[in-house]
């Protein structure tokens, strides 16, 4: 691999800041972006806006008109060399006389996984990947971890007080944090293929679990709702079934669901009788349905869950500025917990104000 200058990196740079634009409408799809250069000018750039749409290279490609001959071509994810929904980008900047293509990652999808590059090569196309790959990777971890551990990136939000509480031991929560910290959270779910929770939210706080924000920002796209419910307790007049988007209801064995699917919920069983939701089983069926990143919004046992059985990639703590006590509940429910041996190490990666609270985003070490 050549040595990068600093003008690939700054075009490169420039092509991750394109693929943001597509957050919140380009899944399930990865979020791509494309910038073409000829003689030091930017030539056209392009972003994948949409799924279904056309791919970050054709529409920097169309922006180009016809400039892109013997062109670079920066892209943060390989080009695509199969048939689906759209033509292969690698075909296009082929076809458009594009004599170098630098792409900061390898596509992990099957179908591609090299063969774009292999494609371009075998064209007489030059082509160089690794750019700021890091940084192309933690843009599609949802979908690099769909791709190569088949599972939705997971990413946990709390809201609790400076002395880690989430609610009074009564179950009284509303409001721990501010609004500007719940408005926040909305991008989270936006940005998120599905949000799950517990039937003991639903039983406790009917969330709704929609994205409240401006349709245009958003494409007026609704993450899938899952609600984890062994025993089928859902409530018919549950608020989020009579929110726009879908609600997957997930129980154990054969209940009468009749009722629950005329009030639009999709019930499916992920257990046996009497025993817990097989959590494992959900997240497989969330991939299986294209979900990149799955928001979890959940009680103490839930979270719990999720910690233990090390399956949280990520947290989102929103902590408010005020202390709640001892007679509260935490975060997280572990009772197999006793020593601290057991406990899960962070890295801190972000913190900073929203409103009067301190957001904290976390990863799990594993």
């Amino acid at each position: 691999m050549s040595a990068f200058s600093d003008s690939d990196r700054g075009y490169m740079a420039r092509a991750l800041q394109l693929a943001e634009r597509g957050r919140y409408t380009a899944h399930p799809n990865p979020m791509v972006g494309c910038v073409i250069v000829k003689d030091g000018i930017v030539a056209g750039e392009g972003w994948h806006e949409r799924a279904g749409e056309p791919h970050a290279e054709i529409n920097a490609l169309a922006a180009a008109s016809g400039k892109a001959m013997g062109a670079t071509a920066y892209v943060t994810l390989e080009p695509c060399a199969h048939h689906g929904k759209t033509p292969p980008c690698a075909e296009a900047l082929i076809e458009a006389g594009v004599s170098k293509v630098i792409a900061a990652m390898r596509d992990p999808y099957e179908q591609v996984a090299g063969q774009g590059l292999a494609m371009l090569q075998s064209a007489g196309v030059v082509t160089e990947l690794g750019l700021m790959q890091s940084s192309a990777e933690r843009l599609n971890e949802g979908f690099v971890s769909r791709m190569t551990g088949n599972r939705p990136f997971i990413r946990v939000k709390v809201a609790a007080s400076i002395d880690g509480a989430t609610a009074m031991r009564s179950g009284e929560s509303q409001w721990i944090t501010g609004a500007p910290a719940r408005n926040d959270v909305q991008r989270l779910r936006a940005r998120s293929g599905a949000i799950m929770t517990g039937i003991g939210t639903v039983l406790a706080d009917d969330p709704s679990l929609d994205v409240r924000l401006n349709a245009i920002e958003t494409g007026g796209l609704q993450p899938l709702r899952v609600v984890l419910d062994s025993h089928l307790r859902m409530p018919l007049t549950a608020a989020m079934l009579a929110r726009p988007g879908r609600t997957l209801v997930c129980c154990c064995g054969i209940h009468d669901d009749s009722a629950l699917q005329r009030a639009g919920a999709e019930v499916r069983s992920f257990g046996e009788p009497d025993g817990v939701v097989d959590v494992g089983a959900v997240l497989d069926d969330l991939a299986r349905r294209g979900v990149n990143d799955l928001l979890v919004e959940a009680g103490r046992g839930v979270m719990g869950h999720l910690m233990e059985k090390d399956l949280i990639d990520e947290l989102v703590i929103y902590q408010a500025p005020h202390i709640m006590g001892s007679e509260t509940r935490g975060m997280f429910r572990t009772p197999s917990w006793s020593t601290l041996a057991d406990r899960r190490m962070l890295e801190i990666t972000d913190v900073r104000r929203v409103g009067g609270d301190t957001r904290i985003t976390a990863r799990v070490k594993r």
